[in-house]
């Protein structure tokens, strides 16, 4: 397949492109900046004028949530980044001759709000707190391509686990010399996912020609941020009782911290029910493959 791929120098897209070569498929990034080196095989691209008929878009676009402050100019580069590309992306499959057979569309597990421990699939009801507003805008942005008969997927990604990059990169300096432990009360839910595992999903939605809507980007056995703690520090053979108060976070980052002190119980239930077969379904066997 042809396949178009926004986001694809990110931490997950660098990863879906080597998957996609390896695949014999030809992959085609969008990127701002065309000319920088890149993986060997990619097309890089800097407008969507250069992109030649492509069978399928993985759109994965966006500025980081879990960085620095919010504040008014952030909250408007996040919906931008987001809501502003996949616009983009649907202006481009209208003047189509032949458009896509599907798009991925990239939401987070943010949709459902803060939550406590009940167990969260795709039908669950959408939360009402910035993060949420913005996936649920950027889903139903992504959800006007199958008027124009492009199958669409909406993945709801969790915490994405690899040690190259996202939430485990920053935890695991503290949690090598011994001063990790929990964020708050530690009682948050957590619902994670191996970095490969979330690539095998996106490449089975690409394949799967009757799945559509929202899929859950996470693994099966969510856990809390204190349990968490405990299996990183086990793998590690560390200990984790340094524990970061509330206030301090919330000094620190204002309201982004409520993405560090609350969570959600989130089941993939769809790609669980439809076949999907993760290689890493627990958190310790997740980490052990990354950590070696």
């Amino acid at each position: 397949m042809d396949i178009l791929i926004t986001g694809g120098t990110g931490f997950i897209g660098q990863r879906l492109c080597q998957r996609l070569l390896a695949a014999g498929h030809r992959v085609t990034v969008l990127t701002r900046s065309p000319g920088r080196p890149g993986q060997a095989g990619v097309q890089y691209v800097g407008a969507l004028g250069d992109v030649g008929p492509v069978h399928a878009v993985v759109n994965l676009a966006g500025e980081p949530l879990v960085e620095g402050r919010w504040n008014a100019a952030r909250k408007q580069a996040m919906l931008e980044s987001r809501i502003g590309t996949t616009r983009a992306l649907l202006d481009w499959m209208r003047g189509l001759p032949t458009r896509p057979q599907v798009l991925v569309s990239g939401s987070a597990i943010g949709y459902y709000g803060p939550r406590d421990a009940t167990p969260l699939d795709e039908a669950a009801s959408p939360g009402h707190d910035f993060a949420a507003m913005l996936c649920r805008r950027w889903e139903a942005e992504a959800l006007k391509a199958e008027d124009l008969g492009v199958r669409t997927c909406l993945l709801r990604t969790g915490i994405v686990l690899d040690r190259e990059g996202g939430a485990l990169a920053r935890m695991l300096p503290p949690f090598r010399i011994g001063a990790g432990g929990p964020m708050g009360d530690g009682m948050q839910w957590m619902s994670w996912i191996h970095r490969d595992d979330l690539v095998g999903l996106i490449l089975w939605l690409l394949a799967d020609p009757e799945t559509r809507g929202a899929c859950n980007g996470t693994a099966p056995a969510a856990v809390t941020n204190a349990e968490f703690a405990r299996t990183l520090a086990h793998v590690l053979k560390r200990p984790a009782w340094v524990r970061t108060p509330a206030f301090a976070l919330k000094l620190a980052f204002g309201e982004m911290a409520g993405l560090l002190l609350t969570g959600q119980n989130v089941v993939p239930a769809r790609a669980l029910q439809e076949g999907y077969r993760f290689r890493y379904p627990t958190l310790e066997a997740a980490l052990r493959a990354i950590l070696g």
